[in-house]
């Protein structure tokens, strides 16, 4: 399962470049399924998730190469639209593969899909929204199929603005007959960058990143080069090593604006924020003031995903902070670990209270989920004493080169597989 050791108590220098955003790549990646002629992505992260994509697509039939940073997909001779219940197990971002294999090859074949148990996140959205699109969907015995001989466009309102179901919409419907109009659709920065990216094949997508979008449906789709935007998660882990470690450190390659929803919690504790291009240089103080409440939310409100990665900053942080968890209700598993290493956060239903000490004690903690095992890393980092992160696979699965990258900073980590 793999482990990091991390020596605490040094401080970080110097620069650090911000991955491909996961959350980018593999809608992107399941995208050339709809496409259907060869496409060529590029600053694609070296991620487990990643190779769990090219599983699948090469279960498909596609034709994949990958070179460093760099994925191409030659999706034109499809030979399955079925989804092995193994690959579909390995991560959650695989039901994005319904609505591209819809545009793709007119059926889709799978079970639901698996990932990081961080709490219900229920595939109804999705599937009520296909059959919206005039597509047939049955259930059997844990299998899903799909099938349609053309997509009708439609007025679809989304209960939830689910990121999901917003890309798998655009997906099943960037081929249709007709105007497909989503409302109440997810604005995250990665449907913007999935539309860009489905828009340069000559797609006929507008309004990403507003609760309103139309796609306006073409007959084909042309081969392109795409790039990934940064990852603003990973951006905000390395902001947060910085913070807790009383760093200064430039973090380049990255979208300011992309960040926003952020920088007033890291303000909040005393940290100096500096942008200027896609470079952002953050300044923390020698103790941290407690930011008092963080809450969850669809963009661009607090992303779920850098909640825990906030709780080991307020951790260490002068004062009380409240975090209430808004996306997902299992989403707390990090609390005991971190209260091993002498944290003091209580739970109360959605609700973390977090009662900032002045040190950590380094001891052996579990990763039980991607974000949760970068919030023990970053605990780590300014813990006295060794750390020892165990399962360090699901940080894999969205941090390339994490150890590596901190080290580059002056951190003492070392990684054992």
């Amino acid at each position: 399962m793999g482990q990091y050791m991390i020596e605490g108590g040094n401080r970080l220098y110097g620069s650090v470049r911000v991955q491909g955003a996961k959350n980018s790549a593999l809608p992107i990646l399941a995208a050339t399924v709809a496409v259907g002629v060869p496409c060529v992505i590029h600053n694609c992260p070296d991620l487990t998730d990643i190779d769990s994509t090219v599983k699948i697509l090469k279960s498909l039939g596609c034709e994949v190469h990958r070179s460093v940073g760099s994925v191409s997909v030659d999706s034109s001779h499809i030979s399955s639209n079925c989804i092995s219940d193994t690959l579909m197990r390995e991560m959650r971002s695989s039901i994005i593969f319904l609505g591209a294999l819809i545009s793709g090859t007119g059926e889709a074949v799978m079970t639901a899909p698996g990932g990081c148990d961080i709490g219900l996140r229920p595939i109804d959205l999705h599937l009520t929204a296909m059959q919206k699109l005039g597509i047939r969907v049955t259930e059997e015995h844990g299998q899903i199929r799909c099938s349609c001989q053309k997509v009708r466009g439609n007025k679809i309102t989304l209960s939830f603005p689910s990121v999901g179901a917003t890309e798998n919409i655009i997906l099943a419907s960037v081929k249709a007959s007709g105007v497909t109009t989503i409302i109440n659709a997810a604005r995250e920065p990665e449907i913007v960058d999935l539309a860009m990216f489905l828009n340069s094949c000559g797609a006929r997508i507008s309004g990403a990143g507003d609760s309103t979008i139309v796609i306006e449906g073409v007959e084909r789709l042309h081969s392109v080069q795409y790039a990934i935007m940064p990852d603003r998660i990973v951006a905000c882990t390395y902001m947060a090593a910085a913070a807790v470690t009383s760093s200064s450190i430039i973090i380049d390659e990255v979208i300011p604006s992309h960040l926003v929803p952020v920088f007033s919690c890291f303000e909040q504790t005393g940290c100096r924020i500096e942008t200027a291009g896609n470079k952002i240089r953050i300044t923390s103080p020698q103790r941290l003031r407690a930011p008092e409440t963080i809450r969850t939310m669809p963009y661009p409100g607090f992303p779920t995903d850098c909640q825990a990665i906030m709780m080991s900053v307020a951790s260490v942080a002068d004062g009380i902070t409240l975090i209430n968890e808004n996306i997902f209700e299992n989403r707390f598993k990090h609390v005991a670990e971190l209260n091993r290493m002498g944290a003091d956060i209580r739970v109360h239903d959605k609700v973390a209270v977090v009662n900032g000490v002045s040190r950590l004690q380094g001891t052996r903690v579990h990763s039980t989920d991607l974000r949760a095992g970068a919030a023990l890393v970053l605990a780590g980092l300014c813990a006295d004493g060794v750390t020892t992160v165990d399962s360090i696979c699901y940080i894999d699965r969205g941090y390339d080169s994490l150890a590596k990258n901190l080290s580059s900073m002056g951190a003492k980590i070392k990684r054992k597989d």
